[in-house]
């Protein structure tokens, strides 16, 4: 049984956003400030990734923890109600992510994935240095 009356439910479901969310905005603003110019949500590429950094042939999907299921973190929690629903869903969203992120690989694409939980206070600035420097890790590499 769902804690919240329907049109409660429906409202709280209309607020969820796909694109532009808060984790994104967080690690767009962060490659601005150090140089980084990149596309957001280009429907050119597998999966539509939520960064694209066409310089540094990269793409950086900003995963939230429930909808993509990470394992092990606290905020991936199956839910109580409607269960099977949910279950379906969030794997058939697993699967997406592991074929694009494989078709990405395949063209030539290295891709960077984020959780939402990595960009929470304790651990941003780590997580945002560590995104840096993969990209340049990977530049410098594919300059080898």
């Amino acid at each position: 049984m769902d804690v919240h009356d329907k049109q409660t439910r429906s409202y709280n479901m209309s607020q969820i956003k796909s694109k532009n969310t808060k984790p994104e905005e967080m690690v767009c603003k962060y490659l601005f400030s150090h140089g980084f110019r990149y596309r957001k949500n280009d429907k050119r590429y597998p999966g539509k990734p939520d960064i694209v950094l066409p310089k540094y042939k990269t793409v950086i999907f900003v995963n939230g923890c429930f909808w993509h299921k990470h394992e092990g973190c606290r905020y991936f929690v199956v839910p109580k109600s409607n269960t099977e629903f949910w279950m379906n869903k969030i794997s058939r969203n697993v699967e997406r992510d592991a074929d694009n992120t494989k078709k990405l690989i395949d063209m030539g694409w290295k891709v960077v994935t984020v959780w939402e939980c990595e960009l929470k206070k304790d651990k941003r600035k780590n997580t945002l240095n560590s995104i840096v420097l993969e990209i340049e890790r990977q530049n410098y590499d594919a300059g080898k």
